[in-house]
């Protein structure tokens, strides 16, 4: 057999072969067509590619404590001022002569007992100060030995009729002079020393140093201010009051001084008031006592609480209130949802139980719940879940 006719006879094997091969792909793939779809392709959707929507936002679960009422109460309204704190007892150090400062070794804050030497001149310009009048006291004692020995001598010579009264006048003025100028040359002598026993500075009294003028190698003047003691036992709140205000006032009330920083207020008591206004503000200055405290210090500023007289109001805890967008609001509790609610209030004062309120004027009627400063930050709208005895009441 040929060598063409034997590729023809193989040619016509393969070609039924490649047919049925293609008839079995065929069928198979319709088979597959025909199959139902899994479980994923089941449960698709035509929105399965959409995002899913955002859980709602949980509800503020409220303590009882967090929900407070607008309650018609008793209110012992105050009035409020501001005041500096000022010290009765303060004394300046000053250096008594002129003299180069060796020692200042305390500073400001520090604590000084009465009589403690705080600064120290240098001596040595003192010293022969001190030196110069004790010779100048002995100059003058050696002229009025001179001057009453010729008195002596004249008396004798008048009597003989060798000199004049008039001259014997005159030596009696020249001793007189003489005792003068030893007296004035015996006080400088006391001077001197005691300038001497003054280049030591002492405390005047004991207390804190508030401030500090000088530093040692300075040379100072005489009456030079040099170290500021206060006394912090002594310290007193100073406020000036209106007229109208201080009129109704006696010594001995009391109110309440608030600290920054302090969550108590300290007690005041009224001490005295001044007894006379000032010409530009028409107000009168009053002095209050308050109780020892570390936080206390000279030049601080506090806030006064005076009461006043009590009478019926619409209140609420002064926790309550809030400021948003300007406005003084409260949030108030309608079923499970807080309402924003502007109000516009009055004066604030304590109630029969001793707690701070603030009477409300207008916005809010009496006995709706609102929630407290406690409960953090809310917002108009927001979910809440009200304690069981507050949504029983709604």
């Amino acid at each position: 057999m040929s060598l063409s006719a034997l590729f023809a006879r193989r040619r016509m094997r393969l070609v039924p072969t490649c047919r049925a091969l293609g008839t079995a792909l065929a069928v198979t793939m319709g088979l597959s067509a025909c199959q139902p779809a899994g479980p994923a392709a089941a449960g698709a959707s035509p929105g399965a590619g959409a995002a899913a929507p955002a859980p709602a936002p949980a509800a503020l679960a409220l303590q009882p404590a967090d929900v407070v009422r607008a309650e018609r109460l008793t209110l012992r309204e105050e009035a409020q001022y501001s005041g500096s704190l000022r010290a009765a007892r303060t004394a300046w150090v000053k250096s008594r002569a002129a003299g180069e400062l060796l020692m200042l070794d305390v500073r400001e804050g520090q604590a000084v007992s009465a009589g403690q030497v705080v600064a120290r001149l240098d001596p040595a310009d003192l010293d022969w100060r001190l030196r110069q009048a004790e010779q100048q006291a002995e100059v003058a004692r050696a002229q009025l030995e001179i001057a009453e020995r010729a008195l002596a001598n004249n008396r004798g010579l008048v009597g003989q009729g060798f000199i004049s009264a008039t001259a014997l006048e005159t030596t009696v003025a020249n001793a007189q002079a003489a005792r003068a100028s030893l007296q004035a040359a015996q006080a400088g002598v006391e001077l001197a020393r005691r300038a001497r026993a003054e280049a030591e500075l002492r405390s005047p009294l004991g207390g804190h140093v508030a401030q500090r003028l000088a530093q040692p190698g300075e040379r100072v003047a005489a009456d030079t201010r040099l170290l500021e003691i206060v006394d912090l036992g002594s310290l007193e709140l100073e406020v000036a009051l209106p007229a109208a205000e201080a009129v109704l006032l006696r010594p001995g009330q009391t109110g309440e001084a608030q600290v920054e920083g302090l969550e108590t207020p300290l007690a005041a008591r009224l001490l005295r008031l001044s007894p006379a206004a000032s010409t530009a503000s028409r107000t009168l200055n009053a002095y209050f006592a308050l109780p020892s405290h570390p936080a206390l210090r000279q030049g601080l500023f506090l806030q006064l609480r005076l009461p006043r007289v009590a009478r019926e109001v619409l209140a609420v805890p002064a926790d309550a209130l809030r400021q948003d967008q300007g406005e003084t609001v409260v949030f108030r509790l309608e079923g499970d949802t807080l309402r924003r609610q502007p109000v516009r209030v009055g004066a604030r004062g304590q109630g029969a139980d001793g707690l701070w309120r603030v009477e409300v004027l207008d916005g809010l009627a009496p006995g709706q719940s609102l929630v407290a400063g406690r409960a953090g930050p809310v917002r108009a709208g927001q979910l809440v879940v009200p304690p069981a005895a507050d949504a029983a009441s709604h």
